[in-house]
């Protein structure tokens, strides 16, 4: 299925863009980088991603762009680095003590 037909960006998420149009298609690396970033901010905010959102997103295409993307002060990113196999970066984000020093976290 070619990448710039309607139904094939059936994944793009037309929420994530609130200060602009919705993109019909995302394929330069900018634009995948742009979306990955709008993308962690709202699952980081609790705003889940559709599921045909994380298909496309784990798709091998997307590896250089998640590479490429480095917002590091977001959990949501941390887990697309893993999904996609990549090396672990530093955390910089908020570590809530609540979090942070609960026994069960071990276990998540």
């Amino acid at each position: 299925m070619p990448s710039s037909s309607v139904a094939a960006n059936d994944w793009i998420d037309g929420a994530l863009y609130p200060d602009t149009d919705v993109p019909a298609e995302v394929t330069t690396l900018g634009d995948r980088v742009d979306f990955l970033a709008r993308l962690c901010a709202a699952w980081d905010f609790g705003i889940l991603p559709h599921p045909e959102t994380v298909a496309e997103i784990r798709r091998a295409e997307w590896r250089d762009p998640v590479d490429a993307c480095r917002l590091i002060t977001s959990p949501a990113y941390h887990l697309l680095r893993d999904w996609h196999g990549l090396p672990p970066l530093p955390y910089l984000g908020q570590q809530l003590a609540y979090i942070r020093d609960d026994p069960n976290l071990a276990y998540v």
